[in-house]
């Protein structure tokens, strides 16, 4: 995995490692997208964010699972002397998260779970065949992944959202590899971790967006109270990508929440 990491602080603190969605990137997360990396070290905080496997200049695997991606976090981890860290993340980096805090339980520290849910459903479902269809339309057509972008990031917004920020979605995901992007859709489908929820035993927080259709918002609060002593938060007037639709109001929650929680 290749990663963006910034040490503001030295040793210490604890790591936020910031995970993004099936349509990011490392870059999601820094200057150009939501600036959540530069956030957090102003903040006197301390933030990595991964490319997860076949995204940036990380290869394409054999067989790509969330699984796998979860196993490849805490391996970059301990490549870099890191032995407990708060996982952050979004949509299906939320889902890779949860599957870091299953399998690696002594290397997490906290959990942020942002616009993401603790099932996929089967992948025979009526849902989630319409949701394939809609992601995969234009790249069955030949258009490519800009394209691609250019249809998406609209729907996933919130009304009140800046030009500027679907300007900036559109950027990251459009230069997603389209093999990527299909081999991370077919890894979403059967996820399910809803009876793993009452197992999780670090501070959590799952921060919700008003106008999330992907991830509604009693999709993110149900999942709240299935996790003992979980917190739940929701973004006005955001969407799915509420990061980078509200950056300022998503980075004062993650901020209070690293120093109060953690």
């Amino acid at each position: 995995m290749t990663l963006l990491a910034h040490d503001s602080a030295g040793q210490g603190l604890p790591v936020a490692v910031l995970l993004h969605g099936v349509g990011g990137g490392r870059a999601i997360w820094g200057e150009r997208g939501s600036g959540t990396v530069q956030a957090l070290a102003q903040a006197g905080l301390r933030a990595v964010a991964f490319d997860l496997p076949a995204y940036g200049d990380s290869p394409l695997p054999t067989e790509p699972t969330l699984h796998g991606m979860a196993d490849a976090v805490t391996i970059s981890l301990k490549a870099m002397g890191v032995q407990r860290a708060v996982i952050v993340g979004h949509s299906m980096g939320g889902m890779v998260a949860q599957l870091v805090v299953a399998r690696h339980s002594a290397m997490v520290q906290g959990l942020v779970l942002v616009a993401t849910t603790a099932s996929f459903g089967k992948p025979e479902g009526a849902w989630q065949q319409a949701f394939l269809q809609q992601r995969l339309a234009s790249l069955d057509a030949g258009l490519g992944m800009p394209a691609l972008a250019a249809q998406l990031v609209p729907g996933l917004l919130g009304p009140n959202a800046s030009p500027e920020a679907g300007l900036r979605a559109q950027a990251v995901m459009g230069r997603v590899p389209e093999p990527t992007y299909r081999a991370a859709l077919a890894a979403l489908m059967g996820f399910d971790q809803r009876t793993a929820l009452a197992a999780i035993g670090v501070p959590t927080l799952c921060i919700a967006a008003e106008h999330d259709a992907t991830s509604p918002p009693e999709v993110m609060q149900r999942m709240a109270h299935r996790i003992p002593g979980a917190r739940y938060a929701c973004l006005a007037h955001a969407g799915h990508l509420a990061p980078l639709e509200q950056a300022a109001a998503f980075h004062q929650l993650l901020i209070d929440f690293l120093r109060e929680r953690i």
